[in-house]
């Protein structure tokens, strides 16, 4: 989000999976991320950017899988490995190793980090998703 603030750009990976954290995870309407992103991005879209907050939340005409939810750890571990990204954008993590700076507090408190906890549990929350749309559609069937 910094980088998106700053620049008013994000690659498109980084906007699947703040788009997918943001629906699935924290059970956000994908429209404020979709208005939010409009509003910032210099190389916003209106049917690319709609399009994309849709086919992340698994929402309207081919749509990503429910059961589809990108894990921004596993993310960042496969596409940032050395956290190089990380170090750029977030700046009070810089100096953690490669390994703990895509999870700082995969291994508890970090005492004298200046930086949040998890807003939530990655696997309790990817699973909450998955069983509300597993519900929703057999209610719908």
């Amino acid at each position: 989000m910094r980088q998106l603030n700053e620049t008013g750009w994000m690659h498109n990976r980084c906007r699947m999976i703040t788009a997918m954290f943001l629906t699935k995870n924290l059970f956000i309407d994908w429209r404020w991320g979709e208005d939010y992103f409009m509003s910032q991005l210099i190389d916003g879209d209106l049917a690319s950017n709609n399009g994309g907050w849709q086919w992340s939340a698994s929402t309207g005409t081919d749509a990503a899988p429910y059961f589809r939810i990108m894990n921004p750890v596993s993310q960042s571990l496969k596409f940032d490995p050395n956290g190089d990204y990380i170090r750029r954008w977030v700046p009070e993590l810089a100096k953690l190793d490669s390994k703990s700076i895509h999870e700082p507090y995969a291994k508890g408190p970090r005492p004298g980090l200046n930086y949040p906890q998890p807003m939530v549990d990655l696997k309790q929350s990817r699973q909450r998703a998955i069983d509300v749309f597993k519900q929703h559609l057999q209610e719908t069937n």
